[in-house]
């Protein structure tokens, strides 16, 4: 046994196994409630040396590829910071070097997020990292400038959503390998695509998670969530295996960005403050960017490290608009959906302090923050997976209506995502999945027919019954991108190509922060929104989701970008058509 200088060797300080420059590797974790701890590596178990705080550490001979556990007072457990799993998370992990990829695109520094059109997608469902990979040339052919993968750590069975991973550091095997995650990186750069990763800092799922057996301090007893105690960002050994994660996916896999799930699950704030300055530091010199998802609408965090929120009341006020549907947190919008939508367009959040329906305060006020700062959308995992039947709005809402706020998404200067065969009209829905066995595969089942209980279609159970498996494998197998009409998705995705090239000329390639000059309501199911691009030119985006003609103001724009159908605006009676959308602009 030897003990490591780590004050003399920067790979010991990091936990997980870390190759040196002489043949061996620094192994290390946190185990403060062990008693003994080994790694078993090359047929040998070797103790390893206890520091104080509860680290355990050792340095032994390793070269890439090569197999290790830890033996935590008897019991064989995977490295919580495993870097690769080629036998899942139940199994023995890897030796990684991430210094062996030679980056054909190395001198890549990415792109200003000003310039972000994303598209959403899981891994799994485009067939691995290689499926993605091969995908890239048509992605960046409709005007994607970034992708956005759903989380690929590794999780318990072959399909999941990623959000019930368990080793946050190893993509999960049967994505493929680190090598081929990098090479999809590689190539999309070298296509001018971002690459942008969800990542989960909130939890862990419910199988193959090791460490309350040997780091009960991990988490929070005190702090109970939807997922099991919350985990105590307060303890410096958990901020460090937190933070080394984001600065790994950054590092050794050059990727440009990173989207932090559910962070209203994450005390103290002070943790995303902390971890979003080391990101800063780690990537002066290149453009990285940093998303959240946030109920709380905390527009401090926007005016501190991080890019943008995805836009989640946007969202809703759309979805209501389009659909019609109220139930759920759609109720928040339901009473003025229009003014709802208005708000969000020109001030980035809806709830800006105000009480929700469960009568709880939320958000922050937006003032100042520029639209840059706000992802808008109209699906997404969620938003899509997250219903019933995970349908689609092309199964949901009228097709005219559809059309149009697509293009508003589009030509908007926030941040437009767009979820993977939005863009060309893609119909398959988008289920639930994940790959458990026995008992908790049982719960998932009845927890997920549960959730829909108060919901007027499902208040029946033997409708609910009816709500697909999340176990079967037909789940997932049903929720692959597919197209029933190729023509008819070749000029869909022809039109969206358009839109995005429009989005880019006009409005994407702006140098600097555009800013809202705020959005009236025209009438219900209508309105007119205004913004100040950075050439000091004015762009303007109408919207009529109603049945009738609406006169624009004597004060809007008068050239015409873009309409939406064809004949979306009349100007000689300066009349918005029903359904429609059209952009306008003018100059300084």
């Amino acid at each position: 046994m030897s003990r490591p200088n780590a004050a003399d060797d920067h790979p010991c300080r990091g936990y997980g196994a870390h190759l040196l420059d002489d043949g061996r590797a620094c192994f290390r974790l946190w185990a403060p409630d062990a008693g003994q701890v080994e790694l078993l590596l090359h047929g040998t178990a070797r103790p390893m040396w206890r520091e104080d705080g509860g680290d355990h550490v050792l340095v032994a001979g390793a070269a890439a590829g090569d197999r290790y556990a830890y033996r935590v007072d008897g019991r064989r457990v995977p490295d919580p910071a495993s870097r690769l799993q080629p036998d899942g998370v139940h199994g023995d992990s890897a030796v990684d070097d991430p210094a062996a990829y030679d980056w054909r695109h190395r001198d890549w520094r990415g792109r200003p997020w000003r310039e972000a059109v994303i598209c959403e997608l899981h891994a799994g469902a485009m067939g691995g990292f290689d499926g993605v990979r091969r995908a890239l040339p048509r992605l960046a052919a409709c005007g994607y400038t970034a992708l956005e993968l759903m989380p690929v750590a590794a999780f318990d069975g072959a399909r999941n959503w990623g959000y019930d991973g368990v080793l946050p550091y190893a993509p999960h095997p049967a994505y493929g390998t680190p090598t081929a995650l990098r090479a999809l990186v590689d190539e999309a750069h070298g296509l001018g695509l971002m690459v942008l990763l969800d990542v989960v800092y909130n939890h862990f799922g419910p199988s193959g998670n090791e460490l309350p057996r040997y780091a009960s301090g991990f988490f929070r007893a005190d702090r109970p969530t939807a997922w099991g105690s919350a985990i105590d960002f307060r303890r410096p050994q958990v901020a460090r295996y937190f933070v080394d994660n984001a600065l790994m996916w950054l590092r050794d896999y050059h990727l440009d960005g990173l989207r932090l799930d559910a962070v209203h699950a994450i005390e103290p704030r002070g943790f995303l403050e902390h971890l979003a300055a080391e990101v800063r530091r780690a990537c002066a010199g290149r453009e990285a960017h940093l998303v959240l998802e946030n109920e709380h609408n905390d527009a401090g965090l926007l005016r501190g490290g991080y890019d943008a929120q995805w836009n989640d009341d946007a969202h809703n006020a759309l979805h209501v608009l389009l659909t019609g549907e109220r139930e759920g947190y759609y109720a928040d919008f339901a009473a003025d959906p229009t003014a709802a939508l208005a708000t969000a367009l020109g001030e980035g959040f809806v709830f800006q302090g105000q009480r929700d329906r469960r009568g709880v305060a939320r958000g922050e006020p937006a003032a100042g923050l520029p639209p840059e700062a706000f992802v808008l959308f109209l699906q997404n995992h969620d938003q899509v997976g997250n219903r019933p039947l995970g349908e689609r709005l092309t199964a949901l809402a009228d097709p005219r209506d559809l059309r149009a706020a697509t293009a508003l998404v589009a030509l908007c200067p926030m941040v437009p995502l767009f979820f993977m065969g939005e863009e060309c009209g893609c119909t398959t829905p988008f289920l639930y999945f994940t790959d458990y066995d026995g008992e908790l595969a049982g719960q998932v089942r009845e927890g997920r027919r549960a959730e829909f209980a108060q919901f007027a279609g499902f208040a029946d159970p033997a409708r609910r019954a009816r709500i697909p498996d999340p176990n079967a494998p037909r789940s997932f197998a049903g929720s692959i991108p597919a197209v029933d009409d190729p023509v008819a998705a070749a000029r869909h995705a022809q039109w969206f190509a358009h839109l995005l090239s429009l989005r880019k000329a006009r409005v994407g390639m702006q140098a600097g922060a555009a800013h809202a000059l705020g959005c009236r309501v025209l009438a219900e199911r209508a309105l007119h929104a205004r913004w100040r691009l950075a050439d000091g030119s004015r762009w303007e985006l109408a919207l009529n989701l109603s049945d009738r003609d609406v006169v624009l103001p004597g004060d809007a724009a008068a050239g015409v970008v873009h309409g939406e159908p064809a004949d979306a605006f009349l100007p000689a009676q300066r009349l918005l058509r029903p359904h429609a959308l059209v952009a306008l602009a003018e100059a300084r």
